[in-house]
């Protein structure tokens, strides 16, 4: 297991671009590389064409470190440990319209607050689809089973209870999320290890502010368009629209949009409750009236949609996810 871990510093050499930010967070205990020395699948012959920078964007009105990843080539987990660890895990998505991948904002500022609950947070940069890997509509979904494997396995931490393995996903990250509760046992790549034996179905799933939609009037076309094109047809859309894939045997759901989010429609999260709901897979929603889109906790504070977190914590618990 020791082969796939890096420190924080040694990990990956990247390019950073933009201007320092004035306030800053913590950087991850560790950081762990999900297919170890090997190539990700259908990666190899972009690989080194590929190259992967951290780009910090300036103009963020409270001027809080605001950074993502483009050409990811080597997918990782940020690991955020707590001080007190209660053996719940949370594999974390963040969001980026499948054109990026957020750091700061639907990253690290959330695995902080749920560190705070005693959760270990694994933040997975994963690749993109339209950056030319083979098969670029399912790489983002081969990242997210590995990851999750790799969790419940016990090869990023051995303290973490197999049994309480969750995901959580922002906008295209929330899709991404959705994808893996509704295609966790899906053959997206060949077997590589005893790793891949072992279940990815996450225990449980929240998705905050979710794409969720592949046609229609809701549809986010940005991400749509990137992950399976412009025109797709009906059979795709059918495996990558979350309506469509929802199936019984999904774990326990939970989904949080706002009503004026202009970017990504709240008939997204609607739709998925329905869905769900009419299958009997325990679902809760909350909608709030204002938050927008992206708000993660930066913007949130001061709003009620800002005490999403501790829905979501006092969700898990409920479902026995923060048993000690």
């Amino acid at each position: 297991m020791g082969k796939w871990l890096f420190s924080a510093l040694a990990v990956i050499s990247v390019a950073f671009v933009g201007p320092s930010a004035a306030a800053q967070h913590r950087e991850p205990e560790a950081q762990f590389v999900i297919w170890g020395h090997q190539s990700a699948p259908g990666t190899a012959e972009i690989e080194s064409c590929l190259e992967e920078l951290i780009i910090e964007r300036s103009g963020t009105p409270d001027r809080i470190r605001d950074r993502y990843a483009v050409g990811i080539t080597r997918p990782r987990l940020l690991v955020f440990q707590p001080e007190h660890p209660n053996g719940a895990a949370l594999l974390m998505l963040p969001g980026g319209g499948y054109q990026r991948v957020v750091i700061d904002k639907e990253g690290i500022e959330s695995a902080e607050r749920f560190n705070r609950a005693g959760v270990t947070v694994f933040i997975l940069l994963y690749r993109l689809p339209a950056e030319g890997h083979e098969q670029g509509h399912n790489v983002p979904l081969q990242d997210a089973q590995r990851a999750l494997r790799l969790i419940r396995y016990g090869a990023v931490d051995p303290n973490i209870d197999p049994e309480r393995v969750g995901v959580i996903g922002f906008s295209a990250g929330g899709h991404l999320a959705g994808t893996l509760a509704t295609r966790f046992d899906a053959g997206v790549h060949a077997q590589r290890d005893d790793v891949d034996e072992i279940s990815a179905r996450p225990d449980f799933a929240v998705l905050v502010y979710p794409v969720t939609r592949m046609s229609g009037p809701a549809v986010h076309a940005g991400s749509r368009d990137r992950l399976i094109g412009a025109q797709p047809d009906a059979a795709t859309v059918a495996v990558h629209d979350l309506v469509a894939a929802a199936r019984s045997d999904a774990p326990p759901l939970f989904l949080l949009h706002a009503m004026d989010d202009v970017a990504v429609p709240v008939e997204n999260s609607l739709d998925v409750f329905a869905a769900n709901r009419a299958l009997g897979v325990p679902v809760e929603m909350h909608v709030f009236a204002e938050g927008g889109h992206g708000f993660g906790i930066r913007f949130a504070e001061g709003l009620p949609v800002g005490a999403w977190p501790d829905l979501v914590l006092a969700w898990m618990a409920r479902g026995g996810f923060l048993t000690d």
